[in-house]
Formats: C-alpha cells, sequence, structure tokens
C-alpha cells in the first residue's frame, strides 16, 4: 500500500496514530519482516478488514513480558504504548495467577440476573479507592461502552440530551462514543451523528488557535466556548473530557474546577474519561486527584489486568435512581473473570508502589527530556505528567508546524533499535510504558530517541 499522490494523509488521519498506508511503512515491512513473518502478515491482511491504524499491522508478535513486547523473531521491544493496558505490566505472574485460580473455581461466567463475589469485590474495592464520593458501579467489555453509559446515565439524571466535549479526543469507537469524540477519523462518511453533540477547544498551551501564550489566557477562551454553549444552548446534560489529553495535554488544576462549577451552575454533569490515565499513571492513582472530582468517572484498559478487555464507570450513589430502564444490560457486565483481573491489577499497583513509581520515573523523564530539548531544533515542546508524557516534533520553532515525515522516519528507526512507541497526531511522540518501568530503562529510551532525533536533523532518511 502506498500515499495516494492525490490525497496524501493530513493530520486527521493521524489524530490517534501512525498510519499504515505511507511508503516509509512498506520500508519497514521490507526490512524487518522475516518469512515467516510475512507468512503470518498476509494471512492477517487477507482475512481482516483493513482499516487506518490496525490492519495491514506493522509486525507480528509471539510474546510480552514486564515493559517488552516480542515479535514472531524473537527481537525485543521496550514498548512505550501497550494499548494502554499494561499498567502492571505485560502477563504479570500474580494476574495471571489470579486469573488461573479463578478459571479452577468454575465460576468464569456469570449469566444475567446473578452476582458473584469477585464482581462485588472488584465494585467495593472501587469504591474504597477512587475519590470520595464516587461509590456506585457498573461494567462492560469495554471503554467505547462505558462512555456510552457515562453520557447515558448523564442523560437520565439530567434530563437533558445535549453534552460538550472536545476536538481531538478520543472516547471510542463506538457511535455514541464517537459522536462525543473530537476526531474525523471516527465520523467521516457516517453522516448525522448524535444529536446535540456540541464540541469546543481543549485548553492547549502550546498549540491553541489564538496564539495565546498565557495559560490563563488560553484558560479564559477555552472556559468562554463552554459558558457561551451552556447559556445559548441550554438542555446541556455533561461535558466529557480525559483530565489530561491523549497527546498529552495537561491543563490547569483551575481550568478543571471552573469547568465543574459551570457544570453545577448549568445543571450539568462532568464526565472524566480516565480510560487511559488511570489506575497509576499521572504518578497518582486518578488524574482526577490532581485536579477535581468528577460526577462519573470512567474506567477501562488496565482494569483487565492486561489480559481481558474491562471497563465501567463509577459514580455518586446520588444517581442510582434508574430501575425503571437499563443503561448498560452487558451480558459480560459482571464477569467474574475479568473482575479477578481487576483486582489483582490493583493489588500489584499497590503492593509494587506504581504510582510512586510513575511520579517518580515520569519526573525523571521530564527533566532529561528537557535537557535534550535544546540542543535539538526538531523538538517544540514537551509535555506531561507521570508516565504519560508527549514529545511534539516541529519544522520550525517559530510556525510549530509539525515535523510528519521527520517523526514518521524517527518512529521507524527508534523499532529498528529497540523501542516502540505512538505517534499521534502526526508528530508527537507518545510514551507511555508498563508503570513498572525503572528509570535506568527510562533513560535508555531516551538515549534511543535522542540519538535518532540525531539522526534524522543530520539529513537521515528511512
Amino acid at each position: 500500500m502506498t500515499d495516494k499522490t492525490q490525497n496524501p494523509p493530513s493530520r486527521f488521519d493521524r489524530e490517534q496514530g501512525d498510519i499504515n498506508t505511507t511508503r516509509n511503512r512498506e520500508r519497514y515491512w521490507q526490512r524487518n519482516l522475516s518469512a515467516r513473518a510475512r507468512s503470518v502478515f498476509e494471512r492477517d491482511r487477507k482475512y481482516f478488514l483493513h482499516q487506518n491504524l490496525s490492519t495491514p499491522v506493522m509486525n507480528v508478535l509471539s510474546g510480552a513480558s514486564g515493559i517488552y513486547i516480542r515479535d514472531l523473531d524473537g527481537r525485543q521491544y521496550m514498548d512505550m504504548h501497550g494499548n494502554g493496558v499494561h499498567n502492571a505490566g505485560f502477563n504479570h505472574p500474580e494476574i495471571i495467577r489470579a486469573v488461573k485460580e479463578q478459571l479452577d473455581t468454575g465460576m468464569t461466567f456469570c449469566p444475567r440476573r446473578y452476582t458473584n463475589e469477585k464482581a462485588v469485590d472488584l465494585a467495593e474495592t472501587l469504591a474504597g479507592i477512587t475519590p470520595d464520593g464516587l461509590e456506585k458501579s457498573l461494567f462492560c467489555p469495554g471503554g467505547s461502552e462505558a462512555v456510552e453509559m457515562a453520557v447515558t446515565l448523564a442523560k437520565q439524571i439530567t434530563g437533558h440530551f445535549k453534552t460538550i466535549s472536545f476536538w481531538d479526543s478520543f472516547h471510542g469507537a463506538g457511535f455514541a462514543a464517537a459522536s462525543v469524540g473530537g476526531e474525523a477519523l471516527f465520523k467521516r462518511g457516517m453522516g448525522p451523528m448524535m444529536p446535540g453533540a456540541m464540541h469546543v477547544e481543549f485548553p492547549n498551551y502550546y498549540r491553541n488557535p489564538w496564539g495565546f501564550d498565557s495559560p490563563e489566557q488560553v484558560d479564559e477562551a477555552c472556559l468562554h466556548q463552554i459558558k457561551t454553549i451552556l447559556e445559548r444552548q441550554p438542555g446541556v446534560a455533561a461535558v466529557i473530557g480525559e483530565p489530561v489529553s491523549a497527546t498529552p495535554v495537561v491543563p490547569s488544576a483551575s481550568y478543571w474546577e471552573q469547568v465543574k462549577e459551570l457544570c453545577r451552575q448549568y445543571g450539568a454533569l462532568l464526565i472524566f474519561d480516565e480510560i487511559i490515565e488511570g489506575f497509576g499513571r499521572t504518578g497518582k492513582m486518578f488524574a482526577c486527584e490532581h485536579f477535581t472530582t468528577p460526577d462519573i468517572l470512567v474506567l477501562g484498559k488496565s482494569l483487565g489486568g492486561g489480559l481481558l478487555p474491562f471497563a465501567g464507570l463509577v459514580t455518586r450513589p446520588e444517581f442510582d435512581r434508574l430501575e425503571h430502564i437499563s443503561i448498560g444490560h452487558y451480558t459480560h457486565e459482571k464477569n467474574s473473570l475479568c473482575a479477578a483481573a481487576a483486582l489483582a491489577e490493583i493489588d500489584c499497583i499497590h503492593s509494587e508502589n506504581l504510582v510512586e513509581n510513575a511520579g517518580r520515573t515520569g519526573t525523571h523523564a521530564m527533566e532529561r527530556l528537557n535537557q535534550i530539548k535544546d540542543k535539538h531544533p526538531l523538538i517544540g515542546n514537551i509535555a506531561g505528567l507521570g508516565l504519560h508524557i508527549g514529545i511534539d516534533l516541529v519544522r520550525d520553532p517559530e510556525t510549530k508546524e509539525r515535523a510528519l515525515q521527520e517523526a514518521e522516519i524517527i518512529m521507524y528507526k527508534a523499532m529498528e533499535k529497540g523501542l516502540a512507541f505512538k505517534l499521534i497526531e502526526g508528530n508527537i511522540i507518545t510514551l507511555r510504558p508498563a508503570l513498572t518501568i525503572s528509570i535506568e530503562e527510562m533513560d535508555q529510551a531516551i538515549d534511543i530517541i535522542d540519538n535518532t532525533i540525531s539522526e534524522v536533523e543530520r539529513g537521515a532518511g528511512y
């Protein structure tokens, strides 16, 4: 597959990650897929529907452990993406043990209208570790469904149907989740989406449409957009956003506190999607602890322990008044196997002090990256919180033109040096490793990025 010369991929094609339709991707395949891997690769391409970001795939994996993934030819890569499921590391032995034990009990699936101890234990645990006031849970198979449950709950509680969310945000590929999401990639050609889904700018202090340099100015402009909608489009059920964006962009605590106050004034609920940031990634158990407590907290990805698909929401007990309808009704709502994995994941995060490690190692990484930023014209900005870090690559530090081609070359060169990461918006290197990563391992990753950027700045191609 090659670039379409009349319609080359844009930043909006790359919003959620690096795409699989470029010449550099073809070169990567040619250089790195052995005959054995190529055989599996071709079968994958033959039998799966092709789609941006996934099929055709980048490589063929044979295993994963801790912070590493391993391809079919035995090459190992320090993985900085993991789809967000690997907070406690890939294939943590304690999580595997817990799932095996649950399999051995024979209590592996819980039909509707029944419950089981593991599911109840998990709901009770989440009530204990989430911020005060969040006590009632609902579970489901994936994050997109959890977002849609949260939006449905907000609509039922408030009696309103409109929502405010953010451009460039991703909340899932389901119809309602894609509607509140702010990415064209999941809406193109879909026709009318969910009625009442309105979008505003996220407070990006490095890239914003007004060219403001002051965080206070950016906050004020973004808050003005929300307030204007709330005033002129009454009937908003919820404001939904990630407390820290996927890129990442880290808003001020004041911004989210003021958003919550606007929600209170106008009768809307605040929903935080922490599918990526939850369970320690930002240096606190939940990212909202840096900002403010939402009315509904959405969780997923690492909730399944890196083994099983599982997600859900935690909300206020006063919202438990919808006996007349079902807002979830998922077959695996109280899956005991998934609950066992989730409980083991939470135990590992606590017992291994992974929240503290995310804060400590993330602070070290930010310091090092800001040091190397000064010597690299390609690095325009460093942003992050805990082990949720973004490196914004630019062709021109003044115009902030995105270094799309350079970023893609850096990604493939780093992959060949043993470091795997994802590009967001085409030019932002995102680093989201397992929370088990050490400072020494993070230094190895930054060394690879440093050296690879230097190669590209000297004119190296791919």
